[in-house]
């Protein structure tokens, strides 16, 4: 089965790591991306841009309409996932706890529900 793992922390928090702190982690991601792959579980994964970059599209009244930033103000923001497939919750809840922003920020881990590939004739 495979799941989402969404990445939240705060970017605020991140930018006042020091270039060696933020190394230090993202060598932890480099560690955990390779480890996930040699098991077999990784299917995807990637950071995101911070979300000043990030645009929401709303259709409201019929008009397609566009803001600045994320869809709602929050303490942490979504700044990466991981998609893997595993054979449980508890392996995709272990290899969450793993991931280096979960001793500071929070991982949600959520079940992919699979699409089929060809859409049924009705």
């Amino acid at each position: 089965m495979q799941y989402m793992l969404l990445i939240y922390s705060a970017e605020q928090d991140w930018a006042r790591l020091s270039d060696e702190e933020r190394n230090a982690i993202v060598r932890e991601y480099f560690a955990l991306n390779d480890e996930l792959q040699e098991k077999g579980a990784y299917v995807a994964g990637a950071p995101l841009q911070p979300t000043a970059a990030a645009t929401t599209v709303r259709i409201r009244g019929g008009e397609h309409v566009t803001t600045d930033g994320p869809f709602a103000e929050t303490k942490e923001q979504l700044g990466g996932y991981f998609l893997i497939d595993v054979d449980s919750p508890e392996e995709a809840f272990e290899w969450a706890a793993r991931i280096p922003a979960a001793r500071y920020g929070s991982i949600e881990v959520r079940p992919v529900l699979p699409v089929p590939a060809e859409v049924p004739a009705g």
